[in-house]
């Protein structure tokens, strides 16, 4: 929704999650306007993907997108992972160690300060950290290093430790 595009939320439906957690989710993404599917697709194969195929095109033809920026790209690259951390994962703040500190300047010395931002975190928190899991509060956004990925013109920002590997 702060990008301004239409939102569905899959509910990766798990064999021991419960009705009463599934309606928790459904009521809560009914009280802030989002369309929510079912999606069991590990139990069901692609039968069990249809709820959310058919919702995300029902969202798709009845929404109008409007999509705006999260920062503009010509920002510093300090104030995108800012941007990043606070309006998407709710941090009061970044902290930027030494080494990150010192590729922030080289980027901008090299005039590479307008490629698009990745964050690389782990995956069990919003934080940083593995260990606040979920969305935590009231917590600051440790960068580590900046590493500038020219072939896919981006510039990653490491956050806390986490090993980076390719893609598939």
């Amino acid at each position: 929704q702060s990008y301004g595009v239409p939102v569905v939320v899959a509910i990766n439906r798990f064999h021991n999650d419960t009705e009463e957690c599934l309606d928790l989710i459904r009521k809560h993404c009914d009280e802030i306007g989002v369309k929510v599917a079912m999606s069991d697709v590990f139990a069901k194969g692609g039968e069990g993907g249809i709820e959310l195929a058919n919702t995300v095109v029902e969202v798709l033809e009845s929404t109008q997108a409007n999509y705006k920026p999260l920062y503009d790209l010509e920002s510093s690259v300090e104030e995108k992972i800012k941007a990043i951390a606070t309006n998407i994962y709710g941090a009061d703040g970044v902290v930027f160690s030494a080494k990150a500190k010192k590729a922030l300047a080289n980027i901008e010395e090299n005039g590479l300060g307008n490629l698009p931002i990745c964050i690389a975190k782990t995956q069990y928190s919003f934080s940083q950290d593995p260990k606040l899991y979920g969305a935590p509060e009231g917590f600051r956004f440790d960068i580590k290093d900046i590493v500038i990925n020219t072939g896919s013109e981006m510039i990653v920002a490491i956050a806390g430790d986490i090993i980076r590997m390719p893609g598939l």
